[in-house]
Parts: C-alpha cells; structure tokens; sequence
C-alpha cells in the first residue's frame, strides 16, 4: 500500500496581541475547516494549532510570543521548527505601528539559525499614521537586507479589518504551497 506524502505546512507565529488570528481568519475565510477564535486579550493561543486547508496543505498557529506567552514556547517552538521537513514557509508577523521589538529580533536568530525559510507580515497597517508605517517598512526592508538570509525580500503590509493586503497574501500562500502555478507575463 503506498503512503501519501505528508501535507506541507505554513506556520504563522508572532508577538503576543500582533493580530495573528484575526489575519488567519481573514487569511482563510473561505476556508470553513479553518475555525480561529479571535480573543479579546493577547495571548489566548496556548498551544500550536493544525488546520488542514482542504486537501492542499495544513495551517500551522503557533502561540504568540513575548507578553503572556505559554511556558513551554521556546521547547514546543523550536522542536516543531527543527523537526519538519514539510513546512514550507513561516509567517512571521510583526505589528505595524510598534515595527520590530527585541522579541521579533530572536524569533528572526531562531528562524535564520534553523535555516527555515520565512516571510515578515507587517500587520495592523489600517492602525500607524502613514509616516509611522513608512518608517517602520523602511527600518525592516533595511534589517532584512542587511541582517537575514532566509527572509522573503518582500515584505507583506496587511489589515485584517479593512482586508488590504489580505488577498495578495493569501495568493502568496497558495503559491508556497504549490496551489496556485504562476504566469510568466507575456
């Protein structure tokens, strides 16, 4: 009897109270399987989350990190990380009106030190004035020209309230998985 391959995974991880479930249910609204609770107060993801997005690959939430993150973060983290050759790419958001914290420089030593492939999200942009969220993408696009070798050179901007950004993402999504084929422009 042949065995299928395991699905591949995509993980979305980030500080505490970044807005990561609320952009995943934005993210799979079309996706019923994908049931997220959004809470009221950060840090309400305990433990790592999988949804199976169909029959095409698996969602992976990670609990978030920094303020009221779970004890065993760091061992259920980096063993999930270190352990899976079928994820292929994580999601890592940082909120749009504070940019980078000293929590997202080590989550971004931890991916880069496993070597795992990953994309920054720069999320709640309907929330920074438009010079806050300028300086604050000017000061990523610098760290991870400068600072990274796994890192996505494009950086994702996304509201999950006003869904800008939202459906460029999900397109990106499907395509790390290999749902979504690309067009060579003619």
């Amino acid at each position: 009897m042949l065995s299928l391959p395991p699905l591949l995974q995509v993980c979305f991880i980030g500080r505490s109270n970044v807005g990561k479930s609320s952009l995943i249910r934005a993210l799979f609204s079309l996706s019923p399987e994908v049931e997220v609770r959004v809470s009221k107060t950060p840090g309400h993801t305990k433990k790592m989350n999988f949804f199976k997005v169909g029959k095409y690959f698996t969602l992976v939430d990670m609990p978030g990190y920094g303020y009221r993150a779970p004890e065993d973060f760091v061992d259920m983290v980096e063993a999930y990380l270190q352990e899976r050759s079928n994820l292929k790419r994580t999601f890592l958001l940082v909120d749009g009106v504070v940019g980078l914290q000293k929590t997202d420089h080590i989550a971004v030593e931890m991916l880069e030190e496993f070597g795992i492939p990953y994309v920054m999200v720069l999320t709640k942009i309907d929330r920074a004035s438009r010079g806050l969220l300028l300086k604050n993408v000017l000061e990523i696009q610098e760290f991870v020209k400068e600072k990274t070798q796994g890192c996505f050179p494009q950086l994702f901007l996304v509201s999950s309230l006003e869904f800008s950004g939202v459906h460029l993402l999900r397109c990106f999504v499907a395509h790390v998985t290999g749902n979504l084929p690309t067009v060579e422009a003619s």
